[in-house]
């Protein structure tokens, strides 16, 4: 098997850890004996401890010092040189006798980064860095934004028309963002169903209340896939009018947060004892909506890796003009909804000129059928 073929599986291995990871990276191993047989394999979570090259050594059974003496291991990240909830993976690949280290990336964190590929090198182990790199980088984009900055990587999300509509003129019973006038969703099933996928792959989501007062949505990851930590629901709510009755605070589970800047003792207080978190973080100025960098801090301070916007036309403008989105994930179907009354995908002021427009790169596009999705990064 050719060598890109093990990384694939180590990076497959890895993609698994999704959800079960975080604030760890995903990482998965592949060890293979100097007859090129897979002697074993690991994935990552982050209630298992045990690191991914860790796991592919016992299941090779290196403490009897056999299958790994001699081996190449495939991992998507550096091994790590340092103590931590676990002892160093270099050391223990050295004292299992491995000769050779095959990784797609270096660790992203400032203060480790290139010392465990160092500590193998003095120990006599080759190593190479670089296979798949692309990949590797994309599968722990959140993880390296977070630990490079204490901060989540924030990605923007909408579902609208051709021609930029998240939802009709609000005269018309509908759900902005998701459902068209006639009752119907503007995008197709295939396109819903990713979006599980895509929640799934996020520590928290973020809507503005106005979302809640008139979709009263759920917010949660319906994907069916594991996770080990709920996803944190995240509600700004300048005034804390958010509705008792609602299905999110129905469904609390110490997962909902409803952002302040200013918080109303007695309001406070009834939302607490309907189990909702209430955080106050100041406004850019005095009375108004939370300063989402501010925001962005907090989480990070939870442990938020990744986040996801779902907001309407007033929450996505915020977003992008205070410089908080890294990348976009913006669904198309092949409907024009026209008319000045529609709802635009970003309200406020918007950019004034051309070139302060948010420029969007390194775009994939993907399909859903007949709809389609662009994603970039800012």
């Amino acid at each position: 098997m050719l060598p890109e073929n093990f990384m694939r599986q180590a990076l497959d291995l890895a993609r698994a850890g999704i959800g079960l990871a975080s604030p760890n990276p995903c990482v998965g191993a592949v060890l293979v004996d100097d007859q090129g047989q897979v002697v074993g394999t690991g994935t990552h979570t982050y209630e298992g401890v045990k690191h991914a090259e860790v796991l592919a050594l016992d299941a090779a059974g290196q403490r009897k010092g056999k299958r790994s003496r001699g081996a190449t291991l495939y991992i998507n990240l550096e091994p790590c040189s340092h103590q931590g909830r676990t002892g160093p993976c270099a050391d223990a690949l050295i004292a299992a006798g491995v000769k050779r280290v095959v990784a797609a990336m270096e660790d992203p964190n400032p203060k480790v980064s290139g010392q465990g590929f160092a500590k193998l090198r003095a120990a006599g182990i080759q190593v190479d860095v670089g296979l798949c790199a692309e990949d590797a980088t994309r599968l722990n984009e959140a993880f390296t934004k977070y630990i490079r900055t204490g901060t989540p990587l924030v990605t923007l999300k909408a579902a609208m028309t051709l021609d930029g509509k998240i939802a009709p003129p609000p005269t018309e019973p509908q759900v902005p963002g998701i459902v068209a006038p006639s009752g119907g969703w503007i995008t197709s099933e295939a396109a819903r169903a990713h979006v599980q996928l895509l929640r799934h792959e996020h520590d928290a989501i973020l809507v503005g209340v106005g979302t809640i007062v008139a979709d009263d949505p759920l917010l949660t990851d319906r994907s069916g896939l594991p996770r080990r930590r709920k996803l944190l629901r995240l509600i700004v709510d300048s005034r804390l009018r958010l509705p008792h009755d609602s299905r999110i605070v129905r469904t609390a589970e110490d997962d909902v947060m409803v952002l302040c800047s200013f918080a109303e003792e007695k309001k406070k207080q009834a939302l607490q004892a309907l189990g909702i978190r209430v955080e106050q973080v100041p406004g850019v100025r005095p009375d108004s909506v939370p300063d989402l960098r501010g925001v962005m801090q907090r989480l990070g301070e939870l442990q938020i890796t990744s986040l996801l916007i779902e907001g309407g036309a007033k929450v996505n403008w915020a977003a992008l003009v205070s410089g908080v989105v890294n990348k976009v994930f913006l669904y198309y179907a092949p409907k024009i909804l026209a008319g000045t009354g529609s709802i635009p995908f970003a309200g406020g002021d918007g950019f004034l000129q051309m070139s302060d427009a948010a420029q969007v790169k390194n775009i994939r596009l993907h399909r859903f059928g007949e709809d389609f999705a662009v994603e970039g990064y800012l």
